[in-house]
């Protein structure tokens, strides 16, 4: 009873306003919904962008739009077991969609890949923002209904489930995003031009993904 009772907390709880927001979250429960409709939307815009900085503004805004939701969902704390994973797989959505947006600009204005080659990468991104989400759809099932239908077991497992696909996917953003950045570096370096590529994407030390 205790599991099920935080579930159904964390959706109160990811009801969050700062002195700078304008916007309230008006139906917490469908958060993870509303989420994963709007990935869902990147991963649409993205089979379209055509290799241009112009077409991929639609990404890029609808990420932008999302992106509140995820800086209020940070600053939720003190949260345990089933509620702390399911705003961690949010989280994670986020993290990918930020590497996908923030890389991807850059790919887009770097000569060291061909229009085959940037057409290729936003389809493999576009595949992995379907996939999450799915899983951001089947976990707002699960905090709609789910507490109603399914034994504590059940749903803990459930929830384990979808945290871990997030993961794999969020792992899976961040290796094809180094090594597709690993290209225009060996390129950069046939040419002499590290200088450049390294100011295009930062530092070792600096980069996100």
């Amino acid at each position: 009873m205790k599991h099920k009772l935080i579930l159904c907390l964390v959706c109160c709880l990811l009801l969050t306003r700062t002195a700078h927001a304008q916007w309230i979250v008006t139906d917490p429960v469908n958060l993870a919904g509303n989420i994963a409709n709007t990935i869902k939307e990147i991963a649409t815009a993205s089979k379209t962008v055509n290799n241009t900085l112009s077409n991929f503004k639609e990404v890029e805004k609808l990420y932008n739009d999302t992106k509140r939701y995820y800086d209020a969902l940070k600053k939720v704390n003190n949260l345990i077991g089933d509620a702390y994973k399911v705003k961690e797989t949010i989280l994670m959505v986020g993290d990918m969609t930020e590497m996908y947006v923030g890389a991807y600009k850059k790919m887009l204005s770097d000569p060291n890949y061909s229009p085959e080659e940037l057409s290729a990468m936003a389809a493999g991104y576009a595949k992995l923002m379907e996939r999450s989400s799915e899983s951001l759809k089947e976990l707002k099932s699960l905090v709609r209904s789910g507490v109603l239908s399914m034994n504590d077991k059940e749903r803990i497992e459930l929830i384990d489930r979808i945290y871990n696909e997030v993961k794999e996917y969020r792992a899976a953003t961040s290796y094809f995003t180094r090594k597709n950045i690993s290209v225009s570096f060996v390129r950069a370096a046939k040419k002499g031009e590290m200088a450049r590529v390294n100011a295009l994407y930062g530092s070792a030390d600096n980069r996100y993904w």
